[in-house]
């Protein structure tokens, strides 16, 4: 039987991401403290491997960073001419074509979009200062359980830019195109309190708490039989595109897939 600490040994440890897996929960885990887990086009291809490299036994992902902040946001060193060693800089992106560019932003945005997928409930712990790309990673998953210091900003616009790593659909699902508006626009703090009662946020506690109460929802989501929960994210994750009879029909088709799978006449 392996020990703890060999079950635990990380499937991916690189470029400030460390996934470490534990029976059906997946720990992704921002680990560059010393820099608020500023993040890089490394990160975000280091993501997306963690994506990847998900066991099929994996039903709850839970999304963490380590230190004081979540995630501070981009790595500011990507503003300079001279970027970061080894990646493009913005200029060299906006030299590009059309379609270098657009694939350039279509690869880092992967990072960012899995965490969404079905066959998994993502929640992330955020803590500290959630900014800009670290704003709109805490986006990209099903759940967000803060700390009570967490200060949410979406600084992009006012560095000339916009929000492109997959957060602005589920920010205006959240919380409402004028709010989502305003929140972009200013670039202003949410706090804890402003999240929950805005829905950005499931629950905040006290940072102390942070973890536990995490363990804790991940395991009453645990308790629910896996292909029940699959179905019912599908079916909660469709209904905003859906109409209200769509809606009703893709509730009958679900429950009759798993009305004859419990009775075992399923395909």
């Amino acid at each position: 039987m392996a020990s703890p600490d060999q079950k635990l040994a990380p499937l991916l440890d690189k470029d400030g991401v460390r996934l470490t897996v534990d029976d059906a929960i997946a720990t992704v885990t921002l680990v560059n403290p010393a820099k608020r887990n500023a993040q890089s086009p490394a990160m975000w291809r280091a993501l997306a491997e963690a994506g990847r490299l998900l066991p099929g036994s994996v039903r709850v992902v839970v999304l963490r960073g380590e230190g004081k902040s979540f995630s501070a946001g981009l790595d500011r060193q990507m503003f300079t001419p001279e970027g970061i060693e080894g990646e493009p800089s913005f200029i060299d992106l906006a030299r590009g074509s059309d379609t270098e560019l657009d694939a350039a932003i279509a690869e880092f945005q992967e990072g960012f979009t899995w965490w969404r997928r079905n066959d998994v409930v993502s929640i992330a712990a955020v803590q500290g200062h959630a900014i800009g790309a670290g704003f709109q990673l805490a986006l990209a998953c099903d759940m967000r359980v803060v700390a009570d210091d967490v200060q949410f900003a979406m600084r992009e616009t006012s560095l000339g830019l916009v929000p492109d790593l997959t957060g602005t659909h589920p920010l205006v699902s959240l919380v409402g195109y004028g709010r989502a508006v305003e929140i972009c626009l200013t670039g202003r703090f949410v706090s804890a309190e402003e999240a929950v009662n805005t829905g950005l946020a499931n629950v905040s506690v006290p940072v102390a708490e942070l973890d536990a109460t995490v363990r804790d929802l991940a395991a009453a989501i645990l308790a629910a039989p896996r292909d029940a929960v699959i179905e019912t994210k599908a079916l909660l994750r469709g209904a905003a595109d859906r109409t209200y009879d769509e809606q009703r029909g893709a509730e009958r088709a679900a429950q009759a897939r798993r009305l004859r799978d419990l009775a075992g006449v399923g395909e």
